[in-house]
């Protein structure tokens, strides 16, 4: 994240020097110390009193370390930070990040506000104040979030939030999520309540924020989260349109007449897998890029699916990086067979289960002559093996057929024309629309 001038390229970060100081809530083990609101099981304390309001997620993303080739420094500086959120409510809590910090993160001051417009300006009635235990600011442990009080602001379906973040301190970048396909900006100083801010740079990450919740006033809201990699994540759709798969099921979840309140949370990684954390070979360019993959599926589970709030349901689309990167972008001794991917889906489906969750299996879209080296013919015969066993064997709830809805009828290991991003690999906003045309809204009734 070294800078170059005075923007962040995604993955990029400038330094700056100028620090000051800000009222914070310290959040720490041992007595005495101030600990942040947050309410139990995804329910708000006027739902356990009354039972007329949920907490329920409404946005959230996947926290990775950062390459410590591109690693980066801000100081004085305020991110300014755009969200699509999917679920209505009347209240909002922001889940921040150091997950993957050394040393404590010093915030000193959190707002949230509606967008005005397609840049980062904000609509200044909407202005709020995010506390943490009270105060304007806190410090966040190493590896570890922090969740803030509940902030009265009401928001519409589909609602553009920004989230301003001031840095007082000598801050390294070192928790984000790292294909946000969302330009934010940075701005000197304190700018957090500032309708217009002077960027002085942007970034297409997103920095040290990971989740919002809303309070609903529906007894039935639920969060349906979809666990993925690139595919989910959004890669190769439109910059700053929200045209990721989950986002367009959330626009058909909201256009169904007297569906259900259902937020959709979009819990998908690029390079991610399933079975194993990022690993490199030495000397290879992925050694650059690959911590921004992300922990195993297997790894993240409990934080990504179990922990958001309200959730009820989950869509799992993973498998193709288990399959594809061992011999690029991972070493070869991580090569998979059909068996390891299906058991490690059955441990997410115990796992669900556990926890109340239902669970739906997504089938691995087609990627034959992919611009990555995934595709051989054995690897296909893995595809489709695994896609065999999710169709066939009844052991999700439920079954999303994405290879059926995005394939090329004339040569089914291709993904349509019509949907192929031009890598052969990832779909395009076209394919995301299938993709999310193909989810039975059934499911989540």
């Amino acid at each position: 994240m070294t800078g170059i001038g005075d923007r962040f390229t995604p993955m990029t970060v400038r330094s700056f020097l100028r620090a000051t100081s800000s009222r914070r809530c310290v959040i720490a083990a041992g007595a005495g110390a101030a600990v942040a609101t947050a309410f139990p099981s995804g329910t708000d304390a006027s739902a356990a009193a009354n039972g007329t309001s949920r907490r329920t997620g409404t946005w959230a993303s996947v926290p990775t370390a950062v390459p410590e080739s591109d690693v980066g420094v801000v100081q004085d500086r305020t991110l300014r930070q755009v969200v699509r959120t999917s679920i209505a409510g009347d209240a909002v809590q922001v889940r921040l990040t150091n997950e993957f910090g050394d040393r404590p993160l010093v915030v000193g001051e959190v707002h949230v506000a509606l967008r005005t417009g397609a840049g980062t300006d904000i609509l200044p009635s909407t202005d709020r104040v995010v506390t943490f235990g009270g105060a304007t600011g806190v410090t966040i442990p190493a590896g570890t979030p922090v969740v803030s009080d509940p902030v009265a602001l009401s928001l519409a379906p589909a609602s553009d939030l920004v989230v301003s973040l001031y840095l007082p301190e000598r801050t390294t970048i070192t928790t984000v999520h790292g294909f946000a396909f969302q330009e934010n900006v940075v701005a000197p100083g304190n700018v957090t309540g500032a309708r217009t801010v002077t960027a002085t740079a942007t970034f297409w990450e997103w920095y040290f924020l990971s989740g919002v919740s809303v309070r609903t006033r529906s007894s039935d809201a639920a969060a349906i989260v979809t666990l993925g990699d690139s595919i989910t994540d959004g890669a190769q759709t439109q910059n700053n349109a929200d045209h990721r798969w989950p986002d367009l099921l959330a626009q058909r979840l909201r256009a169904a007449p007297g569906f259900p309140e259902r937020g959709v949370l979009n819990l998908g990684i690029s390079g991610n897998r399933l079975l194993h954390d990022p690993n490199p070979p030495l000397g290879s360019a992925a050694e650059g890029f690959a911590a921004l993959f992300g922990q195993s599926a297997l790894r993240r589970f409990d934080r990504d699916v179990v922990a958001q709030p309200g959730v009820r349901f989950a869509i799992v689309l993973l498998g193709v990086n288990d399959i594809g990167h061992p011999g690029t972008d991972a070493v070869s001794s991580e090569a998979v067979t059909a068996a390891d991917i299906i058991g490690g889906y059955r441990q997410l489906i115990a796992r669900a289960h556990q926890a109340g969750i239902a669970i739906f299996g997504g089938t691995v879209t087609a990627f034959k002559d992919d611009a990555f080296g995934f595709y051989s013919p054995a690897n296909e015969l893995i595809r489709q093996e695994v896609n065999r066993w999710i169709r066939s064997s009844g052991e999700y709830d439920g079954v999303v057929d994405f290879d059926l809805a995005t394939r090329d009828p004339a040569d089914p290991l291709r993904l349509h024309p019509s949907y192929d991003s031009g890598d052969h690999l990832h779909p395009n906003d076209a394919g995301a629309a299938a993709m999310a045309a193909a989810v039975p809204l059934g499911f989540f009734r």
